[in-house]
């Protein structure tokens, strides 16, 4: 591999390292709130060239980073979306800090920690190391903890315990799911030094024992899939979301749940070549099937009763990714690509509604639903913005979640057709929930006295028409791409 290949992935990996660094002791807030933009628009800037590599020289497998299709793939989305959040971070934590709602040198904080979780993520995404991925993994939860007790209220202090407890909890079972594999690894590589690389094992996966990998596998699905908030370990998750700042609960839900399922479907993919000539083939899958559907259930019938504005889109979180999640573990070419793309959509859409939440929160000060009334009236871009970002992410034709929600729909008629109505009755659960709960927030009667607040919407318009660019037309780029990626995960080669 050239050095000019291998730049733009090190810009990508290690920008935000250098920029937590450099946010942790700049003092002015201004000043911070622009580097920190800076800086995701040089990520996002090489996450591009990195792409762009990729896609005419193939992936690169070199100084212990993989990267091919699928998480080139993730790497962008994750730039992108880190860099619409701090459009929308540098100007939202600015009023927050005026509100006395945080100190300045929490905002230093916040900023550092910004980067960091970006890092973590990022080199989650790109590193060849098992274990490695497992450290950043646990880095990411280090620096979530930070973000959601940003505000030092005992209720954002609690959950980022509970966060923390659970999570721990959860990458501890993945560490011993790595450690198996690893053993595994041990009884077929000449070289032990090998025994965590990503690359090496799979091109070995036929030959590790299925006994172990399908042992390795379970404690790995509920290890990262307590990331992900799948069932029964996602009750950190609508905590999290609710008690910490509005540009955590974006970043969370819009990336930090894909990076946990990226490395479920990595580690799907070892247990698949290794279980391929067992009696049980399927067993990852069918695993996966059963987490995620169980997941998509619960938070479908838990999003009814849901009092507050951001715990009501956590648990919409839980339902997509418990649908993605499902749609991995089915595999095949059909429900694979659709989860990729659906991935990419409830990433876009689901930033996008968090945002318009937080603005909407600061319009009724408080995120309870029943106060949150007449937004059209009050603030019709806010008003708007919540109204779309909620036809969205219901699977309203013709946004891109209709088009991913309808494929995984048609792959499940294909290979699991009794699970189809399933399916079906829950989507139509979630969205009644949904509008329920919609129609007062921006149609009903605006309190006395209530009033706009400075809302920086460019985030949000620039999502939702991406979304809805991808419901009527996928484009050809992108469709190839996802084709590669399914390539990929299917079985059908390394790079």
């Amino acid at each position: 591999m050239s050095a000019a290949s291998f730049t733009p992935l090190a810009v990508t990996v290690f920008t935000p390292l250098v920029g937590a660094l450099l946010l942790a002791v700049i003092p002015t807030l201004g000043l911070a709130g622009w580097v920190n933009l800076g800086l995701t628009l040089l990520e996002f800037a090489a996450a591009l060239l990195m792409a762009a590599d990729v896609a005419r020289h193939g992936g690169i497998i070199a100084h212990s980073f993989h990267i091919d299709a699928f998480n080139v793939y993730l790497v962008v989305l994750t730039a992108f979306v880190g860099l619409t959040t701090a459009i929308f971070s540098r100007p939202y934590m600015a009023e927050v800090c005026e509100q006395g709602r945080i100190t300045r040198r929490r905002m230093q904080l916040y900023h550092s920690m910004f980067q960091g979780f970006q890092f973590t993520m990022l080199l989650a995404l790109t590193t060849d190391n098992l274990g490695v991925l497992w450290v950043a993994v646990e880095g990411a939860t280090l620096a979530t903890v930070l973000l959601v007790s940003l505000y030092r209220t005992p209720e954002s202090v609690e959950a980022a315990w509970k966060y923390f407890i659970l999570c721990g909890v959860g990458i501890a079972l993945a560490l011993f799911g790595s450690v198996l594999v690893y053993f595994a690894a041990q009884q077929v590589l000449l070289d032990p030094e090998q025994g965590l690389s990503w690359s090496v094992l799979y091109s070995h996966a036929r030959e590790l024992d299925p006994a172990v990998m399908r042992i390795a596998f379970v404690f790995l699905l509920v290890g990262y899939g307590t990331k992900v908030g799948l069932v029964p370990m996602h009750f950190w998750l609508p905590d999290a979301h609710s008690e910490g700042p509005t540009p955590v609960s974006a970043v969370l839900s819009g990336l930090l749940l894909n990076v946990a399922l990226y490395a479920v479907v990595r580690f799907k993919m070892l247990t698949d070549g290794a279980l391929a000539g067992s009696a049980s083939p399927d067993t990852a899958g069918h695993l996966m099937m059963a987490f995620g559907l169980v997941s998509f259930g619960i938070a479908v019938l838990s999003l009814q009763r849901q009092r507050d504005i951001k715990r009501m889109f956590s648990y919409s979180s839980i339902e997509h990714m418990g649908l993605m999640t499902f749609a991995f573990g089915m595999g095949g070419a059909l429900a694979t690509f659709a989860a990729l793309l659906h991935m990419l959509v409830h990433s876009l859409t689901k930033s996008a509604i968090f945002v318009t939440v937080g603005h909407a929160s600061h319009i009724a000060g408080t995120q309870s639903i029943e106060h949150i009334r007449g937004l059209i009236r009050t603030q019709p871009a806010v008003g708007w913005g919540l109204l779309l970002g909620v036809a969205a992410i219901a699977g309203f034709p013709p946004f891109g979640i209709f088009t991913s929600e309808f494929l995984v729909l048609s792959a499940t008629m294909q290979s699991w057709p009794w699970l189809t109505l399933l399916l079906l009755a829950g989507l139509v659960i979630a969205f009644a929930g949904l509008f329920r709960n919609l129609h007062p927030m921006v149609y009903g009667a605006a309190p006395e006295g209530q009033v706009a607040v400075r809302a920086n919407m460019v985030p949000v318009v620039i999502h939702l028409l991406m979304v809805l660019w991808l419901g009527l037309s996928i484009p050809l780029f992108l469709s190839r791409w996802l084709d590669e990626v399914t390539r990929l995960i299917s079985g059908g080669g390394l790079l």
